[in-house]
């Protein structure tokens, strides 16, 4: 299961008692504000792209979308969100419970500079009911980001 991997991950680092389980769905960007407390904009919601053989997962501020043009120029491939059916087998974790950690390998993390603006920021762990409030430094290195892109504007 999805959210295991991710908190056998973090239990690795000594970091599982920061993962947040909530008894209510938080997979969509407003319940997860709603649920925790802050903005939307400081849920790091985990977009799944297809890049034909590869995967492309951005992380973006829950607030901003995902500018067609830009991520065409970033990635030279026009943007196609992977379907319900397609997010689990390709990214390692369920619709609703996309995460930046213990992804498939055929994944790559991107974050975006949307979230920048914030200090510390809410992904997901695996499962449409937990999350991780992580230092933007802690999310770049415990993601594997690829890098940071700027492929977003303002939702």
């Amino acid at each position: 299961m999805s959210a295991e991997r991710v908190r056998d991950y973090f239990q690795s680092l000594g970091m599982e008692d920061r993962i947040i389980n909530c008894s209510d769905s938080i997979a969509t960007v407003a319940l997860a504000a709603c649920a925790l407390g802050c903005e939307q904009g400081r849920i790091a919601k985990t977009l799944a792209f297809d890049a034909g053989d590869k995967v492309i997962l951005v992380v973006a501020a829950g607030d901003v979308r995902v500018d067609n043009r830009k991520f065409k120029e970033q990635f030279a491939v026009k943007p196609r969100m992977l379907s319900r059916e397609e997010t689990e087998p390709r990214t390692g974790h369920p619709a609703g419970g996309v995460c930046p950690f213990a992804v498939a390998a055929e994944a790559a993390v991107y974050l975006d500079v949307s979230l920048r603006r914030f200090a510390t920021v809410f992904p997901a762990c695996g499962s449409a009911s937990s999350a991780i409030e992580l230092r933007l430094p802690e999310l770049e290195r415990h993601a594997r980001s690829s890098g940071w892109v700027d492929v977003c504007k303002p939702g």
